[in-house]
């Protein structure tokens, strides 16, 4: 069974010409540009604004069957810590490769073509990119997080507390000796 794909979309900054390449094994292009981010690029409490810089350090190589595709995409990172909420600025460095194989040959579902002379980097960026992030991205490997009785963040105040607690099945009988819980 042959997949179906989609021809791209030539405006997109992300589609780039291959024809200088021609089919000779060995011929190279090097990408070194910025390009605005694709929408929904992340997960949910973490990932790449849209329309923020992305800056492509590509090289682009003939081979027999087809095009590679190899270099990195440096990001700006935006999201929230997932202990304390804190937002979160970062710059990231991702690694992005993939085979563009040229159309006319027994295809997998999954694999790349090379379609009118041209390749689409959006999904490969965007599995380099959103596979790579972390599920619960953290402001510091030793934040503190809020406090779970009154929210506070304790990277603040460190040494936040609420006094011994009283089990509340003994409240009544504190009432009863005088002694009121803290």
């Amino acid at each position: 069974m042959s997949p179906v794909h989609s021809q791209p979309d030539r405006r997109s900054p992300l589609v780039f010409e291959v024809h200088e390449l021609g089919r000779r094994a060995g011929a190279c292009k090097r990408i070194d540009t910025t390009v605005p981010a694709p929408a929904d690029l992340g997960i949910e409490v973490i990932g790449v604004p849209q329309d923020s810089d992305i800056e492509l350090d590509l090289m682009l190589q003939s081979v027999s069957e087809g095009v590679l595709a190899s270099g990195t995409a440096t990001v700006q990172l935006h999201g929230q810590c997932a202990r304390c909420l804190d937002d979160i600025e970062d710059e990231e460095t991702f690694d992005v490769q993939e085979l563009f194989f040229y159309p006319g040959r027994e295809m997998e579902e999954d694999e790349s073509l090379v379609i009118d002379e041209t390749i689409d980097l959006e999904e490969v960026l965007r599995d380099a990119v959103v596979l790579e992030l972390p599920f619960t991205p953290l402001c510091s490997q030793d934040c503190l997080g809020l406090c779970p009785e009154c929210g506070v963040n304790r990277n603040l105040d460190p040494d936040h507390g609420h006094g011994e607690k009283i089990d509340p099945r003994w409240d009544k009988l504190s009432e009863l000796t005088g002694d009121t819980p803290n």
